[in-house]
């Protein structure tokens, strides 16, 4: 965080106050929630009121000269309170945040450095040390986790980088949205599930693909396996592709959601298919 302030390229100090207070109000109603559960609604009013508080700081610069961007300021919060909620649910099994979000730290560092923005290429190359730092002690067998502290303030940075990313380097848009694709993906598609269902989607659960494959696997850390490779496999190149070719970078973001929704579908399908197996031998 002292990287945005301090490093050539600096944002205002205002963005890095506001951020590193959000970042701290997400982490409080975490660690509450850690400690006792805490009801779905004064969460999520934290996440909302602590997304558009970056949200506000993010579009400043700009809507002053246009004003009708502040129209934007609503689902720009969505989506950064949908980063936290969707990265505080993907954290299931060991490792398996803390290697999802080095690889989009180390994704956002190496395009803040093609973008020459020294001081989001420090911020983002700290954070991900951090994440490398904790892993040591998160694989599996885990001997600490997370919690709702550090999944909800992760999910929050991840999306805070992005958006500052896209603020100076708009053609990096869709390789920003391109590397959280494979959490995004099951996150979205489980919660749809749930919700066609007619199933409280706030309520905890273990219907993402990660918790099938663990169940299935056995195995954590074969598990983190698969989403480590798809991100080297599938998604990296095609962060690569929308940053190289920036004209082309929609359609490679189409085309990495759609490759992972139609791997979801398919991986969902053969763990169940694998359970009823085990269940059939097991009577």
């Amino acid at each position: 965080m002292p990287a945005l302030a301090l490093l050539p390229g600096a944002w205002p100090r205002a963005v890095v106050v506001v951020l590193a207070l959000a970042l701290l109000a997400v982490a409080a109603v975490g660690w509450r929630d850690d400690h006792g559960e805490l009801p779905a609604l004064p969460r999520l009013a934290v996440h909302l009121l602590a997304a558009l508080a970056v949200g506000a700081v993010w579009l400043w610069p700009t809507a002053q000269s246009w004003p009708g961007l502040w129209w934007w300021l609503v689902p720009i919060a969505i989506v950064f309170a949908g980063s936290i909620n969707a990265h505080n649910f993907m954290d299931g099994i060991d490792a398996i945040l803390a290697l999802q979000a080095l690889f989009v730290l180390i994704g956002y560092a190496l395009l803040a450095r093609f973008a020459q923005q020294p001081a989001l290429t420090g911020a983002a190359l700290a954070s991900a040390a951090a994440c490398l730092g904790f892993l040591v002690f998160n694989l599996p067998p885990a001997r600490i986790f997370m919690g709702d502290v550090g999944s909800g303030m992760l999910g929050l940075l991840l999306a805070a980088f992005a958006g500052l990313l896209v603020q100076r380097a708009p053609e990096l848009l869709w390789a920003c949205v391109i590397l959280p694709s494979a959490f995004l993906t099951d996150a979205a598609l489980t919660l749809a599930s749930r919700v066609a269902s007619g199933r409280r989607w706030y309520t905890a659960h273990r219907e993402h693909l990660y918790q099938w494959m663990a169940r299935v696997l056995g195995s954590h850390a074969r598990t983190d396996m698969a989403y480590v490779l798809w991100n080297l496999i599938v998604v990296a190149p095609a962060a690569f592709a929308a940053a190289r070719w920036p004209d082309h970078g929609l359609l490679s973001c189409i085309a990495v959601y759609a490759c992972g929704a139609i791997a979801w579908w398919i991986g969902k399908r053969a763990c169940l298919s694998g359970m009823r197996r085990r269940a059939h031998v097991a009577a």
